[in-house]
């Protein structure tokens, strides 16, 4: 059994997608990183970066218990643990790691950063928006590049693909971005017509929608992320 301590975000649902694909038993631990949740002892024993997703595979290597954080090492391990999406033949192993790194480095910070300047930032800030706009675009043109000369980002579909469509899947809500790129644009419906997937973005989905209170903004963005533990 697998504990993963989760709140519905894209690094939380890169790993439900996972635990969805294969069938791995698991147990969703929330972590209400709006109330803060995600600074108690409890959880900092198994994530002491103050971040979730983090897991605890109570079979883990040797059959003993193995805690994980960082949603890019949780796939790899999961993808070694299972034999699945996660090629053990070296080229094909690396490839994928390779894109996994790429999401980890490069998709994620950047289209964080250029969405929490345009939604979450308490004033606009013109040169910051456009900043990570246009890396975020960028980004979209690497993987367009590469989704022309493969199916998926390591070739098969892997965890590289798991860890990086919850962060770019938004980007229907920005129609002139997919009809600039074909390859992309066919990626994404062919990853958000797999069942597995659909189940995965849905674990915890039905939490109500509501306006970042300032309660939250000063507990995920405020002086409390700064705090020495």
């Amino acid at each position: 059994m697998i504990d993963l301590y989760y709140w519905p975000t894209p690094n939380g649902h890169k790993v439900t997608i996972f635990l969805e694909e294969t069938g791995l038993d698991y147990k969703i631990v929330p972590v209400n990183i709006g109330k803060g949740e995600q600074f108690t002892p409890e959880f900092l024993k198994i994530s002491p970066n103050n971040r979730m997703p983090a897991m605890v595979d109570h079979n883990g290597p040797g059959g003993k218990p193995l805690a994980l954080f960082e949603s890019g090492a949780i796939l790899i391990y999961l993808g070694e643990k299972t034999g699945k999406f996660l090629s053990t033949e070296p080229h094909a192993k690396y490839t994928t790691i390779q894109w996994v790194m790429f999401q980890m480095g490069g998709v994620g910070p950047m289209f964080g950063q250029r969405g929490h300047f345009m939604r979450a930032a308490p004033e606009k800030i013109p040169y910051a928006i456009e900043r990570y706009t246009n890396e975020s675009r960028r980004l979209l043109n690497v993987m367009e590049k590469r989704l022309g000369e493969a199916e998926y980002l390591a070739g098969d579909y892997s965890i590289a693909d798991m860890a990086t469509f919850p962060w770019v899947v938004g980007t229907r809500r920005e129609p002139e971005q997919l009809e600039s790129r074909p390859n992309f644009t066919r990626w994404l419906d062919a990853i958000s017509e797999r069942p597995a997937v659909k189940r995965g973005l849905a674990v915890m989905g039905d939490l109500p929608q509501q306006p970042l209170s300032e309660e939250a903004r000063s507990i995920l963005y405020g002086n409390k992320q700064f705090e020495k533990r």
